[in-house]
């Protein structure tokens, strides 16, 4: 019987052991029967891989090939990005952040300045389209990398004896 995954314990720069992110070193089955152990890259922070938007195994390789689209795999480390499903999580997050930052600021001009309307559109629809598409890349690089850190998958259902 094949061994799939193990507990894994790295020894850290301190001296004291530690579990790895995801709690498991990945295992697989060469083509001679023997168990090949995947290479062990140094934990990333999630959130500075959210931030640089990199890979989040090496923290090194590109996360996305467009605007929002990611790569298939990390061009540094081969990590396959098909886990990664961010759904609707980060723009619901940029539209509550966003939305309370520039509705604030608004009450704010509207109250201290009392602007003519027109005021009001010149400012706050290029500050929400700018502070909107500025964070929506981050959050989701964000997500991918708590997805993986945390090695979210999607449910299933036992349907066993």
């Amino acid at each position: 019987m094949p061994v799939t995954a193990f507990p894994l314990r790295v020894k850290s720069p301190g001296g004291c052991f530690r579990k790895r992110p995801g709690g498991r070193a990945s295992v697989r089955e060469t083509e001679e029967g023997m168990m090949a152990r995947e290479p062990y890259y140094a934990p990333v922070s999630p959130l500075a891989a959210g931030l640089s938007c990199t890979c989040p195994r090496c923290g090194r390789g590109k996360l996305f090939k467009g605007f929002l689209t990611l790569a298939p795999a990390c061009d540094s480390c081969g990590l396959d990005y098909g886990f990664a499903d961010s759904g609707d999580g980060p723009a619901v997050f940029v539209v509550l952040l966003a939305g309370f930052v520039v509705v604030a600021l608004a009450f704010w001009v509207e109250v201290t300045y009392e602007p003519p309307l027109w005021v009001h559109a010149v400012l706050w629809i290029p500050t929400i389209l700018i502070v909107s598409l500025g964070m929506l890349r981050p959050l989701k690089a964000f997500m991918v990398a708590m997805q993986y850190h945390h090695d979210a998958s999607e449910g299933r259902l036992d349907r066993g004896s």
